[in-house]
Protein backbone atom coordinates (compact mmCIF):
# COMPACT_ATOMS: atom_id res chain seq x y z
CA UNK A 1 0.00 0.00 0.00
CA UNK A 2 1.49 3.25 -0.86
CA UNK A 3 0.11 5.39 2.37
CA UNK A 4 1.30 4.97 5.82
CA UNK A 5 -0.93 3.73 8.40
CA UNK A 6 -3.32 5.34 10.54
CA UNK A 7 -3.01 3.81 13.90
CA UNK A 8 -4.68 4.18 17.67
CA UNK A 9 -3.76 7.31 19.06
CA UNK A 10 -0.44 6.81 21.42
CA UNK A 11 -2.58 8.76 23.82
CA UNK A 12 -4.79 6.38 25.00
CA UNK A 13 -2.54 3.11 23.72
CA UNK A 14 0.46 4.22 26.62
CA UNK A 15 -2.46 4.26 29.66
CA UNK A 16 -3.41 0.98 28.25
CA UNK A 17 -0.19 -0.39 27.91
CA UNK A 18 0.50 0.62 31.83
CA UNK A 19 -2.71 -0.57 32.69
CA UNK A 20 -1.05 -4.26 31.67
CA UNK A 21 2.07 -3.38 32.88
CA UNK A 22 0.73 -2.54 36.28
CA UNK A 23 -2.00 -5.46 36.47
CA UNK A 24 0.76 -7.78 36.00
CA UNK A 25 3.13 -6.51 38.86
CA UNK A 26 -0.47 -6.84 40.79
CA UNK A 27 -0.88 -10.47 39.92
CA UNK A 28 3.25 -11.24 40.46
CA UNK A 29 2.87 -9.69 44.12
CA UNK A 30 -0.47 -11.41 44.80
CA UNK A 31 1.14 -14.70 43.73
CA UNK A 32 4.60 -13.58 46.02
CA UNK A 33 2.76 -12.42 48.58
CA UNK A 34 0.64 -15.62 48.55
CA UNK A 35 -2.94 -14.09 48.22
CA UNK A 36 -5.82 -16.55 48.45
CA UNK A 37 -6.51 -18.41 45.15
CA UNK A 38 -9.82 -16.35 44.67
CA UNK A 39 -8.25 -12.84 44.24
CA UNK A 40 -5.56 -14.14 41.86
CA UNK A 41 -8.20 -15.66 39.53
CA UNK A 42 -9.71 -12.53 39.59
CA UNK A 43 -6.74 -10.73 38.54
CA UNK A 44 -5.96 -13.20 35.99
CA UNK A 45 -9.34 -12.69 34.59
CA UNK A 46 -9.29 -9.22 34.40
CA UNK A 47 -5.89 -9.02 32.88
CA UNK A 48 -6.83 -11.68 30.05
CA UNK A 49 -9.15 -8.99 28.56
CA UNK A 50 -6.93 -5.83 29.16
CA UNK A 51 -3.88 -7.67 27.26
CA UNK A 52 -6.19 -8.93 24.05
CA UNK A 53 -7.63 -5.41 24.03
CA UNK A 54 -3.89 -3.87 24.05
CA UNK A 55 -3.13 -6.13 21.51
CA UNK A 56 -5.91 -5.43 19.35
CA UNK A 57 -5.23 -1.56 19.85
CA UNK A 58 -1.91 -1.92 18.89
CA UNK A 59 -2.19 -3.84 15.86
CA UNK A 60 -5.04 -1.57 14.55
CA UNK A 61 -4.16 0.04 10.97
CA UNK A 62 -5.62 1.29 8.64
CA UNK A 63 -4.21 2.02 5.12
CA UNK A 64 -6.02 4.28 2.29
CA UNK A 65 -4.41 3.73 -0.76
CA UNK A 66 -5.62 4.97 -4.29
CA UNK A 67 -7.63 2.08 -5.04
CA UNK A 68 -8.80 0.61 -1.49
CA UNK A 69 -9.22 0.96 2.14
CA UNK A 70 -7.39 -2.04 4.34
CA UNK A 71 -7.70 -2.55 8.26
CA UNK A 72 -5.24 -4.41 9.64
CA UNK A 73 -6.18 -6.29 12.99
CA UNK A 74 -4.84 -8.98 15.29
CA UNK A 75 -4.49 -11.99 12.69
CA UNK A 76 -6.85 -10.82 10.65
CA UNK A 77 -7.12 -7.97 7.37
CA UNK A 78 -9.96 -6.39 5.55
CA UNK A 79 -9.75 -4.82 2.24
CA UNK A 80 -12.62 -2.62 0.71
CA UNK A 81 -12.40 -1.50 -3.03
CA UNK A 82 -13.25 1.87 -3.76
CA UNK A 83 -15.17 0.73 -6.69
CA UNK A 84 -17.37 -1.64 -4.92
CA UNK A 85 -18.49 1.32 -2.32
CA UNK A 86 -22.08 1.68 -2.45
CA UNK A 87 -22.48 3.92 0.41
CA UNK A 88 -20.49 5.68 3.37
CA UNK A 89 -22.09 6.95 6.19
CA UNK A 90 -21.64 7.95 9.71
CA UNK A 91 -23.33 8.17 13.28
CA UNK A 92 -22.05 9.98 16.19
CA UNK A 93 -22.51 9.91 19.59
CA UNK A 94 -21.68 12.47 21.92
CA UNK A 95 -17.52 12.60 20.94
CA UNK A 96 -17.45 9.34 19.93
CA UNK A 97 -18.12 9.10 15.39
CA UNK A 98 -18.12 5.86 13.79
CA UNK A 99 -17.79 5.55 9.60
CA UNK A 100 -19.28 2.51 8.01
CA UNK A 101 -17.66 1.92 4.12
CA UNK A 102 -20.30 -0.53 2.66
CA UNK A 103 -20.01 -2.61 -0.16
CA UNK A 104 -22.85 -5.50 -1.44
CA UNK A 105 -20.93 -8.31 0.17
CA UNK A 106 -19.01 -7.19 3.07
CA UNK A 107 -18.53 -3.54 5.33
CA UNK A 108 -15.93 -1.90 7.47
CA UNK A 109 -16.45 0.54 10.41
CA UNK A 110 -13.92 3.39 11.21
CA UNK A 111 -13.73 5.05 14.67
CA UNK A 112 -12.51 8.26 16.23
CA UNK A 113 -9.85 6.45 17.85
CA UNK A 114 -7.29 6.76 15.01
CA UNK A 115 -4.83 8.99 15.16
CA UNK A 116 -5.71 11.87 12.56
CA UNK A 117 -9.23 10.99 12.08
CA UNK A 118 -9.67 14.05 10.39
CA UNK A 119 -6.99 13.32 7.70
CA UNK A 120 -7.79 9.91 7.19
CA UNK A 121 -11.49 10.98 6.15
CA UNK A 122 -10.37 13.25 3.66
CA UNK A 123 -7.79 11.37 2.31
CA UNK A 124 -11.12 8.84 1.92
CA UNK A 125 -12.98 11.60 0.57
CA UNK A 126 -10.61 11.91 -2.38
CA UNK A 127 -10.82 8.43 -3.60
CA UNK A 128 -13.70 7.07 -2.77
CA UNK A 129 -16.93 7.59 -6.03
CA UNK A 130 -18.53 10.78 -5.46
CA UNK A 131 -22.24 9.28 -5.71
CA UNK A 132 -21.62 7.00 -1.98
CA UNK A 133 -20.51 9.99 0.39
CA UNK A 134 -23.08 11.10 2.75
CA UNK A 135 -23.00 15.16 3.59
CA UNK A 136 -22.84 14.11 7.37
CA UNK A 137 -19.08 12.51 6.25
CA UNK A 138 -18.17 15.94 4.63
CA UNK A 139 -18.74 17.65 7.99
CA UNK A 140 -17.40 15.41 9.95
CA UNK A 141 -13.79 15.17 7.78
CA UNK A 142 -13.82 19.19 8.42
CA UNK A 143 -14.65 19.03 11.97
CA UNK A 144 -13.47 15.61 13.33
CA UNK A 145 -14.56 15.18 17.16
CA UNK A 146 -11.98 14.91 19.66
CA UNK A 147 -12.39 12.11 22.11
CA UNK A 148 -10.84 11.81 25.39
CA UNK A 149 -12.96 9.63 27.65
CA UNK A 150 -11.41 6.76 26.64
CA UNK A 151 -7.96 8.24 27.73
CA UNK A 152 -9.15 9.68 30.85
CA UNK A 153 -10.73 6.05 32.04
CA UNK A 154 -7.07 4.44 31.12
CA UNK A 155 -5.71 7.02 33.41
CA UNK A 156 -8.18 6.30 36.04
CA UNK A 157 -7.05 2.60 35.59
CA UNK A 158 -3.54 3.26 36.00
CA UNK A 159 -3.94 5.33 39.05
CA UNK A 160 -6.49 2.83 40.85
CA UNK A 161 -4.00 0.18 40.12
CA UNK A 162 -0.87 1.92 41.42
CA UNK A 163 -3.23 2.88 44.24
CA UNK A 164 -4.30 -1.13 44.73
CA UNK A 165 0.04 -2.22 44.37
CA UNK A 166 0.83 0.92 47.22
CA UNK A 167 -1.26 -0.53 49.32
CA UNK A 168 -0.47 -3.76 48.91
CA UNK A 169 3.28 -3.40 49.58
CA UNK A 170 2.92 -0.69 51.99
CA UNK A 171 1.86 -3.36 54.72
CA UNK A 172 4.26 -6.32 53.79
CA UNK A 173 7.55 -4.30 54.16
Amino acid sequence: MESSPYTIRKSFLLPLGLVVLLSFILLFSALFLQLPTAKIIILSLFLLPVCIIFAESISRKVYVAEDAVEVSKLFRSKRLNYAELTAIDTIQLRKRAFVSLSSENDFMILSNSYNHFGLLLKQLLENVPENVVSDEIRRLADTPPKKCSDVFSAWLAVAVLALIIYVQFRGSF
